[in-house]
């Protein structure tokens, strides 16, 4: 074999993003350049806090393998972030055809001459990624902003005002709209007046016509009557 690295590993430490109570998994990939089927065998200084698999294989010939390591949920964590824990991945030349099934521990004895290599993974412990915040849609360029609607459904008066390109003024036109109702209800009120004296004055003259009041004609008397209510609510309408 000589000089030649049995499997490359990549990467060269796990990273694991680290959060309380939650489980956590990582991977790493090995890699057999050689025309030789290579055993392998994982280890930790840690097997309670971690699960690893597969932990033992057969990478063949000019591929690759993939292992994953998952670290079980952790109440508390480490001083500084810092984790002292370590993987070992050895690795051995294998009989050609060999598979996990044939894997056992005296292959990667080396007091009995078997070449063994030995590759350590340390870990690292890093902050999870924060989720990337809301960036508002920019509008196309030339193109006036889009108008967008509110939760109920309606637009905004700011909104609206970006679209017609002129401001509305919403207290104005509640302002107006209140006086034109409150001269009208004005007007109608005087109306009624007006109808209710008619009515009255009409009465006193029907009464005066009964007794030969100054000797005039009923309807001589009611045209002068309604003459006279008519031009006094004229005059109070254009004061």
């Amino acid at each position: 074999m000589g000089g030649e690295e049995l499997l490359s590993i990549d990467p060269a430490e796990l990273e694991f993003p680290f959060e309380l109570k939650k489980q956590i998994s990582v991977s790493f990939q090995l890699s057999n350049k050689t025309d030789h089927h290579i055993a392998f065998k994982v280890k930790t200084t840690n097997p309670k806090k971690y699960s690893v698999r597969p932990n033992n294989g057969v990478v063949l010939p000019r591929s690759t393998s993939n292992v994953v390591v998952t670290m079980q949920t952790q109440r508390e964590a480490p001083p500084d972030m810092q984790c002292k824990d370590r993987f070992l991945v050895q690795s051995v030349v294998a009989r050609p055809g060999a598979t996990p099934k044939d894997i056992n521990p005296e292959m990667f004895n080396k007091e009995t001459g078997n070449h063994v290599e030995d590759c350590k993974l340390r870990v690292v412990y890093v902050s999870p990624p924060k989720p990337p915040s809301p960036v508002p849609e920019e509008s196309e360029e030339g193109s006036p902003p889009r108008a967008s609607e509110s939760e109920n459904g309606h637009f905004n008066t700011s909104e609206l005002d970006a679209v017609s390109g002129e401001h509305v003024d919403v207290r104005d036109s509640s302002t107006e709209a209140r006086a034109l109702f409150s001269k009208l209800s004005e007007e109608k009120n005087v109306a009624i007046q007006q109808n209710n004296k008619l009515r009255q004055e009409l009465e006193l003259l029907k009464r005066a016509s009964a007794r030969g009041s100054n000797g005039l004609p009923l309807l001589y008397v009611v045209l002068i009557g309604l003459l006279g209510i008519l031009m006094g609510y004229l005059m109070k309408k254009n004061s």
